[in-house]
C-alpha cells in the first residue's frame, strides 16, 4: 500500500520511479534508525523498557523484552541456587574446593582457607600443587586415581593431619573434599597402644598361670579325680587366650610397621617352610597340591609368614578329614598371586564382606573347635595393604573355598631380574 502510495505521488510530479525510490530511502533510513534505537537499548546498563514502536520493530521490541526478563528471572534462580550452594559449603567444617581441568583453583570455602592456609585474592587461579605444596599430594593428584583417599600433614599445621577425597566431574574438573582426621588419627594411635600395652601386660601373667596349669596336669595322678576336667579346660582356655595375646601383638605390630624398609623375600622357600608345617599340621588328614614358581618379592618377610601361614593353616583347619588343600605361587602380566584352595564346607556369601574384620566369626562353633582367635583374615589384610596388594574369596557352601592374595607385579623378583642386577 505505501508502495502504491510513492506511485501515486510520483504520477502526479510526473515520475513514478522517483517516487518510489524516495520512498525505498526513506523506509531504509527508518530501518536504520529502529536499529540504532535497538543498539542504544541493549547496550544501556540503565535501560528498563523497551523503545516505542509499531509494525515488525514493536514485535522485535517487545519479543526481545520478553526474552531478557525471562533470562533475568533464570538468572536470579541461578544466583539464589548458587547462593545457598556457597552458604550450605561455608557452613560446612571441611574444605571444599573447586580446581579447572588445568589444575588451577577457581573456588573455596572458608574451612579449606583454615585447614590449607589458603588466601582469597592472592591464590585464586594458582595451580593446587602450588599452595599444598607435598610431593605426596602432587603425586596423588597427578595420578588421577581416586579411589582411595589421601592422608598429609597440613601446611598451616604440621601436627594436624588432613584426609583429602578428589571426585573429577566436568571436562577433568575436580572437586576436592579436605577433612581434618587428626582426632581420629590420634584414637586410632590410643586404640593401637591400648591393646599393644593390654597385651604385653596380660602376657606375663597368663604365662604364669598356664605354667601351674600345665604342672597340675603332669601331676595330675596324684591330683582328685574331679579336678582333671577342670584343669584340661583351663589348659585350654589358657592355651587360646595365649593365641589371642600373640595375635593382638603380632596385628598391632603390623599396623605399626607402615614405613618398614621393604627386602627380598625369597617366597618359594618361604612357603616351602610353611608347607612342611601344614603337612605335620594335617598329620594325614588331608590331601595337597603344592606349586611354587620360582619368583621372589620385594617385602617385610616376617609380615608374608604371618599372611601366608594363616591362610594356608586355616584351609588346614577347617578342611574335614579326607579333603584336600591346592596351594599355587605363580604369577601373570600383571599380578603375582597366592592362591590356597580347599574343600571344605565353605562359606556363606553373605559372611564373606566381613571375614577381614577382627573378631568377625562366620561361625563361631568352628572357631571354638580349632582355636580360632577372629584375628587371622585381619592380620592378612592389614598385611597385603603394606603391600599393596588385596586379598579376594570366593566360596561355595559344601564344595569349598579359595582365598587369593594379589601383588601388582613390579613387586615380583625373578631369577633374570637377579642376574641383570
Amino acid at each position: 500500500m505505501a508502495l502504491a502510495i510513492a506511485g501515486f505521488v510520483g504520477w502526479l510530479f510526473g515520475s513514478i520511479p522517483w517516487g518510489i525510490a524516495i520512498f525505498a530511502v526513506g523506509y531504509l533510513f527508518w530501518h536504520f534508525r529502529q536499529l540504532h534505537r535497538l543498539q542504544d537499548w541493549l547496550t544501556s546498563p540503565d535501560a528498563e523498557d523497551p523503545p516505542t514502536s509499531h509494525g515488525i520493530w514493536g514485535q522485535v521490541f517487545d519479543d526481545v523484552y520478553r526474552l531478557q526478563r525471562r533470562q533475568k528471572k533464570s538468572k536470579s534462580r541461578l544466583k539464589a541456587v548458587l547462593k545457598r550452594v556457597q552458604d550450605s559449603t561455608a557452613a560446612l567444617r571441611d574444605g571444599v574446593l573447586m580446581v579447572d581441568s588445568q589444575g588451577n583453583l577457581e573456588w573455596w570455602n572458608r574451612s579449606a582457607s583454615r585447614l590449607l592456609g589458603l588466601m582469597d585474592r592472592q591464590d585464586i587461579g594458582q595451580p593446587i600443587t602450588n599452595l599444598v605444596r607435598d610431593p605426596e599430594f602432587k603425586a596423588y593428584f597427578e595420578k588421577a586415581e581416586y579411589d582411595d583417599p589421601l592422608e598429609i600433614a597440613s601446611p598451616v599445621n604440621h601436627e594436624m593431619t588432613l584426609q583429602f577425597q578428589i571426585t573429577l566431574f566436568g571436562r577433568k574438573d575436580r572437586l576436592i573434599l579436605c577433612k581434618n582426621v587428626t582426632q581420629i588419627k590420634q584414637l586410632e594411635a590410643m586404640r593401637q597402644d591400648f591393646v599393644a600395652n593390654a597385651s604385653h601386660e596380660l602376657r606375663t601373667p597368663l604365662t604364669v598361670i598356664s605354667g601351674y596349669v600345665e604342672t597340675f596336669l603332669d601331676y595330675q595322678d596324684t591330683l582328685p579325680s574331679r579336678w582333671g576336667r577342670a584343669l584340661n579346660q583351663m589348659h585350654q582356655q589358657s592355651q587360646r587366650m595365649q593365641a589371642l595375646i600373640n595375635d593382638l601383638l603380632l596385628l598391632s605390630r603390623i599396623e605399626g610397621n607402615q614405613h618398614s624398609q621393604a627386602v627380598h623375600v625369597h617366597a618359594p622357600a618361604m612357603l616351602g617352610r610353611i608347607f612342611e608345617g601344614a603337612k605335620a599340621l594335617s598329620n594325614g588328614r588331608h590331601t595337597f597340591d603344592f606349586d611354587a614358581q620360582q619368583i621372589d618379592i620385594l617385602g617385610i618377610e616376617s609380615e608374608l609368614d604371618s599372611a601366608f601361614s594363616n591362610l594356608i593353616f586355616n584351609a588346614v583347619k577347617y578342611t574335614p578329614e579326607g579333603g584336600h588343600i591346592a596351594i599355587r605361587w605363580y604369577a601373570n602380566d600383571h599380578h603375582l598371586f597366592l592362591e590356597v584352595k580347599d574343600t571344605g564346607i565353605g562359606i556363606d556369601s553373605r559372611h564373606i564382606p566381613r571375614l577381614t574384620e577382627r573378631f568377625y566369626r562366620a561361625d563361631p562353633s568352628r572357631h571354638s573347635d580349632t582355636g580360632g582367635t577372629g584375628l587371622g583374615l585381619a592380620i592378612v589384610k592389614h598385611v597385603l595393604l603394606h603391600h599393596e596388594g588385596q586379598l579376594t574369596i570366593s566360596s561355595i557352601l559344601g564344595k569349598g573355598s579359595t582365598f587369593r592374595c594379589q601383588f601388582p607385579k613390579h613387586r615380583a623378583i625373578t631369577n633374570d631380574m637377579e642376574e641383570t642386577a
